[in-house]
């Protein structure tokens, strides 16, 4: 999926009516297929950035293009079929605790089934094969059948990132996709990520805390209190750039964020729901 932001201003998720967008107009392309990773200090719009590509949030100002049509000029059941093609994961995944974990995977393919089919398969899953499949890439093969709030934290991640790979999605918004993981896990999962978009042609943007496994792709955007300050080739992303876009947030840069597995299920994240 081509994207085309033209001076977009946006609000975030959480915010109150009126207030102040956290996203500054911006204005970047991405091509089809591209992958690109976004970096910036806690509070520099990445969240807002990614809700607003996913068509959860209208812009205040400017556009949004998606394979050159403006989304919020579409009629809301057209609006609705957009947003099928379009994958968002949240940093800690909406999964009802009592769940199973082959219904949280399989409701990755929601936008292409009827309400009927959709009703069966809370009680009948079907396409079981094709999610025991995503959950064997990011090392969960034994996990199909157990309850959701049985897994870690780092599991449910996971499992919230297996639905990407049975969605039909060509644009795949990943927001903090490591935040629970171990470096081995993070890196299991980042390489399942970016390997399983190449397969199915689809763009993919995540955000990240981890500038080492950032620097793995070839485009990164910085971000800093909403405004943009470089949209550069990995490579051209040097310390001095780094200091300068974590400047009196160094200690996130320097990985003093939590990155460790979790290892009990208890307490889980709350996130709220963007339903397409």
């Amino acid at each position: 999926m081509r994207i085309a932001i033209e001076g977009l201003a946006a609000r975030h998720p959480a915010a109150a009516s009126g207030s102040l967008p956290a996203l500054k107009p911006l204005t970047l392309t991405v091509a089809p297929g591209e992958q690109l990773a976004i970096i910036g200090p806690s509070g520099a719009g990445k969240t807002t950035l990614l809700h607003a590509l996913a068509c959860a949030l209208k812009p205040a100002t400017g556009r949004l293009l998606l394979d050159d049509i403006d989304p919020w000029k579409l009629p809301v059941s057209q609006l609705q079929t957009l947003r099928g093609q379009l994958f968002l994961a949240p940093q800690a995944p909406p999964l009802p605790p009592r769940q199973r974990v082959i219904t949280a995977v399989l409701a990755g393919r929601l936008p292409r089934q009827s309400l009927l089919a959709s009703m069966a398969s809370l009680f009948y899953p079907s396409h079981i094969p094709e999610a025991q499949a995503a959950l064997e890439k990011f090392g969960l093969a034994g996990k199909l059948w157990e309850r959701v709030d049985r897994l870690s934290g780092g599991e449910r991640q996971r499992v919230g990132l297996a639905r990407a790979l049975v969605s039909s999605a060509s644009l795949w918004l990943v927001d903090e996709p490591l935040s629970s993981l171990d470096p081995s896990r993070a890196a299991q999962a980042i390489d399942t990520l970016t390997r399983s978009a190449r397969e199915h042609g689809a763009t993919l943007i995540t955000s990240l805390h981890q500038v080492d496994v950032a620097k793995r792709f070839q485009r990164i955007i910085g971000l800093r209190d909403g405004a943009l300050q470089f949209d550069l080739p990995s490579t051209e992303v040097t310390h001095e750039r780094l200091a300068a876009l974590y400047a009196q947030h160094e200690e996130e840069l320097l990985g003093a964020t939590a990155n460790g597995e979790e290892n009990t299920a208890e307490n889980p994240h709350i996130a709220p729901l963007y339903c397409r």
